[in-house]
This record gives structure tokens, C-alpha cells and sequence, in this order.
């Protein structure tokens, strides 16, 4: 097996226990809609059913609808991934780690919408009147692995133009 499936393998696997993990802890410990002050001013621990995606985009979508929309978005993910894998013949970790941590990121947002229908959001980051909608580990994931993608596309680029 190449390295750079072991990479995204053991990646997206790290992030989906560590996702799980963690949501199954906020259920257990947080009454739907608590909020445990962690930090004052600036952080809290919330439990939060999402419908839609980030930032509660399509939530206002019918329920089997959105949860359809998601869980195809979610599999079109998964083959370019697979694709991209496939693909990709250079030795790029940045991008090998970029699809695993999407690919974790995008499993264990799955998972929530298979079981609930949602995604439990429960981190909560707030400065003043500066409020950020409250997000989990997957959705880290996924944000951490976009810009590792767009270096690795940037880097290259910054390649190719110095070879000619």
C-alpha cells in the first residue's frame, strides 16, 4: 500500500474517532441547548443540533431533502478524494493530509446525519459581542484540510512556473 494511503487512511480515522468521541461525550454530559461556560468572555461548551452545513447553510431545506443533499455531497467527497488518491503522483503531503483530514472531517458529519438527521455542533467561541457559530471536530477538519489544500495547489504551481 503507498504511503500516501496509510497517511490519509490513518488521518481520516484519527479524526473520525476523535469526532465521535467527542460528540458522544456532549451528548452524554450536555442537556440539548446547555451552555457550560469554559473560558469567560471568550469560550464555551454547547450542545447544538445543526440541520443545515456550516454556518446553518440549507437548514431551512425540508428535512429527508437536506439530509439527501448531504449524504450525496458527502459521497461526491469521498470519490474525488478516492480520485485524487488514485490519481496524484507526486509526493505531496500536504495535500495527502489535507484529504484525509477532509475526508475524516466529512465521514463524521456523516455519521450525524445518518443517526440524527443533524450534526451535534458544541464548540463555541465568542469575543465581546463577536459571536462565531458554534462548531465540532469534523468541521476543524475540514476547514484545516481546505487551506492545506490551497497551499498544495499553490505550492504546486510555485513548482511547475520554476521548472520552465
Amino acid at each position: 500500500m503507498p504511503d500516501r494511503y496509510k497517511l490519509v487512511i490513518i488521518l481520516s480515522a484519527a479524526i473520525l474517532v476523535l469526532d465521535q468521541v467527542t460528540k458522544i461525550w456532549v451528548e452524554s454530559s450536555l442537556a440539548l441547548g446547555e451552555t457550560r461556560t469554559v473560558i469567560p468572555g471568550f469560550f464555551n461548551l454547547v450542545f447544538v443540533l445543526n440541520p443545515g452545513a456550516a454556518f446553518g447553510f440549507l437548514a431551512d431545506l425540508e428535512g429527508s431533502l437536506r439530509t439527501y443533499f448531504f449524504l450525496g455531497a458527502t459521497g461526491l467527497a469521498v470519490v474525488l478524494i478516492i480520485h485524487l488518491l488514485r490519481t496524484v503522483q507526486r509526493q505531496d503531503y500536504y495535500l495527502f493530509t489535507a484529504l484525509g483530514l477532509i475526508l475524516g472531517g466529512a465521514l463524521g458529519n456523516m455519521i450525524d446525519r445518518i443517526r440524527l438527521g443533524m450534526v451535534i455542533d458544541f464548540l463555541d467561541f465568542h469575543l465581546g459581542s463577536h459571536h462565531w457559530p458554534a462548531f465540532n471536530v469534523a468541521d476543524i477538519a475540514i476547514s484545516v484540510g481546505a487551506v492545506l489544500l490551497i497551499v498544495s495547489f499553490y505550492k504546486k504551481k510555485r513548482h511547475e512556473a520554476d521548472s520552465d
